[in-house]
């Protein structure tokens, strides 16, 4: 009653295109998971959340990265991935910040700004620059440096 006889030669033609359809779709997903962005949230937030000054470092699996003061994104071929961070807000360190590059990688304040209000003014720019993040390539490694100096707290988050 229920039996389907394929006899008719565009019976087979229809069968074979929808077997070539499904390769192609198969093909095109993708062969591995999206960069996990919660666990490089939860490294910034383990620092930002600590008492006193810390480092932390976190390798990301993916090729690009959209760091803000509230939010990280990650994109690699397999997609994409964003978090927001729990405690912030952080300060991006913007592409090309010599000075705040220097603090975060272990010069101390005082030697890359001479006063508070210099480094506190820093902090206010490269916050507001991270209001318009765009993405960009990752050294495969997260930084993340809270920094206190003479009343300025500050979270430094590179990559």
């Amino acid at each position: 009653m229920f039996d389907l006889t394929l006899e008719a030669w565009y019976g087979w033609i229809g069968l074979s295109l929808a077997g070539v359809a499904l390769v192609g779709a198969v093909s095109g997903l993708p062969t591995a998971a999206p960069p996990d962005a919660g666990a490089a949230a939860a490294t910034v937030d383990r620092v930002a959340a600590a008492e006193y000054s810390a480092t932390a470092e976190h390798p990301i699996d993916a090729e690009e990265i959209r760091l803000g003061t509230r939010r990280i994104g990650l994109r690699s071929p397999s997609g994409t991935a964003h978090a927001t961070l729990s405690f912030g807000p952080v300060t991006p360190v913007p592409v090309g910040d010599s000075t705040l590059r220097d603090v975060l990688y272990g010069t101390h304040p005082h030697r890359a700004f001479g006063s508070p209000k210099a480094f506190r003014q820093a902090v206010v720019v490269a916050r507001a620059d991270a209001a318009d993040a765009r993405w960009r390539t990752v050294d495969r490694t997260l930084i993340v440096r809270r920094v206190t100096w003479e009343g300025v707290n500050v979270v430094l988050v590179d990559a």
